[in-house]
């Protein structure tokens, strides 16, 4: 261990005693009767030591307002150099800031609130416009025709009933199974009329939530629309942050949680400098004496006490 770094550990004798400047600037700064007892030093350097004092502020418990002294080299008078409140080792302190975005959990939204969504969410992408090739998976693209076509191509030799088994592309059963028809009884127009009126109370255009949300959902990019007739006013809701999550909502019915409501932009990148600041010009503290703009002053003793020439 050095001899700098030793000097440094022990406190300055002269900024060690200075309890009661240290006590005057921290009740300057303070409220009157705040400032308690004193509780410690420490040596923040050669000639630089921080005094701590109890904190009676009510709400501030375990801080400690600290002031911190400091002299010159070889000068004997110890100088202020600044007052703070800080936290001591127990002091109540406030948890960690959380940002909202890891702070929002499903169902906090309300009525009138906006939840914004970033313009790059891995939830959204771009919807088919017209312009764009449909996906190769799609019904409607060109790969699938093909693929129908070819086999539909495959035509077997002589009639269904003389094969060794019945091929079930085309038949009846396996078009309903396709369809999902292929169940005993379905929806009679009344059910569906019973199921909508439901759902349309409970997620309607004309619930508080719908009333208070800046648009509807069928411009949003969270609606999974249905199919079949009910797909022409419902479709359900894949935002994990609405209230309607999971549910069959109406096409009028809206949330804050609209992925066009409020879009976050991009963060702006900063144009290059036009004034170059990480170049340092150095300029004298103070022109030479040989100069001729300065005239000679003798050192009087205030200025040597100080530790100045």
């Amino acid at each position: 261990m050095s001899a700098a770094t030793t000097r440094s550990r022990t406190p300055d004798r002269l900024c060690a005693e200075a309890v009661d400047l240290a006590r005057a600037a921290a009740e300057e700064a303070a409220a009157p009767g705040v400032v308690g007892e004193h509780v410690g030093l420490v040596s923040e350097g050669d000639r630089v030591v921080t005094h701590f004092f109890e904190c009676k502020e009510l709400g501030y418990r375990g801080w400690r307002w600290a002031a911190t002294v400091a002299r010159a080299s070889r000068a004997k008078i110890v100088t202020l150099d600044e007052v703070v409140l800080l936290p001591g080792p127990d002091a109540l302190l406030a948890p960690e800031w959380v940002p909202w975005s890891e702070r929002l959990r499903p169902g906090d939204m309300g009525p009138g609130d906006l939840l914004p969504t970033d313009a790059e969410d891995l939830r959204l992408e771009p919807g088919f416009s017209g312009e764009e090739e449909p996906p190769p998976n799609a019904p409607v693209s060109q790969d699938m025709a093909d693929l129908v076509e070819a086999e539909d191509a495959e035509v077997t030799e002589g009639p269904p009933a003389s094969l060794p088994m019945t091929p079930s592309r085309g038949s009846i059963a396996a078009v309903a199974e396709e369809l999902g028809m292929r169940r005993a009884r379905v929806l009679s127009r009344y059910g569906l009329h019973v199921a909508a009126d439901r759902w349309e109370e409970s997620y309607g255009p004309k619930t508080q939530m719908a009333q208070a949300a800046p648009a509807s959902c069928v411009s949003c990019g969270f609606l999974v629309p249905l199919g079949g007739s009910l797909g022409q006013a419902f479709g359900v809701c894949a935002n994990e942050f609405s209230p309607a999550d999971g549910r069959v909502v109406s096409l009028a019915y809206g949330c804050g949680g609209h992925s066009e409501a409020a879009v976050m932009p991009k963060p702006p990148v900063p144009p290059p400098p036009v004034i170059d600041e990480t170049r340092v010009d150095p300029f004298p503290l103070r022109p030479s004496r040989d100069s001729g703009s300065v005239p000679e002053l003798a050192a009087d003793e205030d200025t040597a006490e100080l530790g100045h020439s």
